[in-house]
């Protein structure tokens, strides 16, 4: 469709969970879903339902035209296998300070209740 939105964010009305390496990093009933042309959809979970104390700050960086600026983060020898916006671009302001995750580690499940 030519007049689609290029990002939509929906709120994930179920829990979803992050696994890497069989570890349990990321469990919330509060996740968006950001779906955006051309790119698989990610689940963006609060920080308060992130094991943040065992990530690590990487020193990657990237500019999204659409979203802005990111900040990666490592777990141990998974290297850049989760991401925030600290202070995205107008419109994408619901991911700010969330955290997505994707690698060939990383397992997101969305549970049925």
């Amino acid at each position: 469709m030519p007049d689609a939105p290029r990002i939509e964010l929906h709120p994930v009305n179920q829990r979803v969970q992050v696994h890497v390496d069989g570890k349990l990093l990321a469990d919330s009933t509060n996740a968006i879903e950001l779906r955006e042309t051309g790119y698989p959809s990610r689940h963006y979970f609060p920080r308060e339902d992130v094991r943040m104390n065992v990530l690590t700050t990487s020193g990657t960086t990237t500019h999204c035209p659409f979203k802005g600026d990111t900040v990666y983060f490592s777990l141990g020898n998974n290297k850049d296998i989760a991401w925030s916006y600290e202070q995205p671009n107008e419109g994408m302001e619901a991911i700010a300070g969330r955290v997505a995750f994707a690698g060939d580690s990383v397992k997101v499940k969305v549970l049925s209740e």
